[in-house]
């Protein structure tokens, strides 16, 4: 394990940039997720069936197929994009689709009777959304996001390919310059985990911390 510590401080920069890719990711996944999720149950019709469209295609078809399409496809239409920011929006979409159709279900879940009460006290779409329908979607919306941002941590690995300076490909430098494989890749499997294990841990906190508020 020697070759870790000396080349440790090279793997937290690695570190560093999946968890700044991480938090973007899904941010931005979230965000769009929950307002696609609404538009999936309550917006106009074509609105609907665009919505359904990306959704069925991001989810159905493979994620580095997305990146590669976004990192190499954009530059032809004239928008200049480096890896970073290909990764960012590619997964961000990616996450978004997913995370729609978690708040559509979440949504969609909580009792007919609860609009018709907010609506019979004079409350108006956005106020009966914001704090009537999603706070009661939250508690069973965040065991399947939990997973789809989990999912997307070790997505980032995929930056990789796109020469994202990212802990895969710092751990790749390192192996390449050592020949000391086996060393390297446990510890970062081990940072991997340390993230989604600490994703997994606040959200149950989150979890319980609803449910005593309720």
């Amino acid at each position: 394990m020697q070759v870790v510590i000396d080349n440790f401080g090279l793997l937290l920069r690695g570190l560093r940039i999946t968890l700044s890719l991480s938090a973007l990711i899904i941010c931005f996944g979230t965000l769009l997720g929950v307002l696609g999720g609404i538009g999936l149950l309550y917006g106009p019709r074509w609105l609907r069936a665009a919505l359904r469209v990306y959704v069925d295609i991001a989810r159905g078809t493979p994620l580095l197929v997305q990146l590669f399409l976004i990192f190499y496809g954009l530059p032809v239409v004239g928008i200049g994009i480096d890896g970073y920011q290909a990764v960012v929006v590619g997964l961000s979409l990616f996450a978004a689709a997913h995370i729609s159709e978690i708040v559509r279900g979440a949504v969609g879940s909580v009792p007919k009777g609860q609009w018709d009460a907010a609506r019979g006290l004079g409350l108006t779409f956005v106020p009966i959304m914001r704090w009537v329908i999603l706070p009661q979607a939250i508690p069973a919306a965040l065991p399947p996001w939990t997973n789809t941002a989990i999912e997307m941590v070790k997505g980032t690995s995929l930056a990789y390919l796109l020469s994202v300076s990212d802990l895969l490909f710092s751990t790749q430098n390192v192996v390449e310059r050592t020949g000391d494989a086996m060393p390297l890749y446990i510890a970062a499997a081990l940072l991997y985990f340390i993230v989604n294990f600490a994703i997994s841990r606040l959200v149950l906190w989150l979890e319980q911390r609803l449910r005593y508020a309720t």
